[in-house]
């Protein structure tokens, strides 16, 4: 398995359920998530992270206009298979250290992404973190495992 991935973006939004849009430079704030977002807050869940591999699975389905974001993770990863990681690995992404408390969850009622999209990949392959150790993540770090 590819220890090693590259953060393709960066996503916020203010309120849970919607699609996030795609900012510069994510602030992560330890024990809390990606400063400014909805999901953030001292909980299991701070920080959801989406490879684009899976969005690609739903384009092949034939589905346009699905970039960044449009399944509300906050990060969107390539060339790294995040569903495979066990519940504890450690990441280190930009300045961050992340650990993955989760695997996938329950898909809510009325999620815009489910209904405007026809599919969510997030509830199979979206995985959830808490920020260990805080600092700046950009389009372009690298995301690393630095322990299982």
């Amino acid at each position: 398995m590819n220890k090693k991935g590259t953060v393709l973006a960066i996503n916020i939004s203010e309120k849970k359920g919607v699609i996030k849009t795609p900012i510069e430079v994510g602030t992560f704030k330890e024990d809390h998530g990606l400063v400014g977002d909805a999901h953030a807050g001292n909980w299991h869940r701070q920080v959801s992270l989406l490879g684009d591999e899976s969005i690609e699975k739903i384009r092949q389905m034939g589905i346009e206009g699905l970039c960044t974001g449009k399944f509300a993770e906050n990060i969107t990863t390539k060339d790294i298979v995040l569903y495979e990681l066990p519940v504890g690995t450690k990441l280190k992404i930009g300045d961050t250290i992340q650990e993955v408390t989760q695997i996938g969850k329950k898909c809510h009622a009325g999620c815009a992404i489910k209904n405007q999209v026809g599919d969510c990949v997030m509830p199979r392959e979206g995985i959830f973190t808490k920020i260990i150790k805080g600092g700046e993540v950009r389009p372009g770090d690298t995301i690393e495992v630095i322990e299982e």
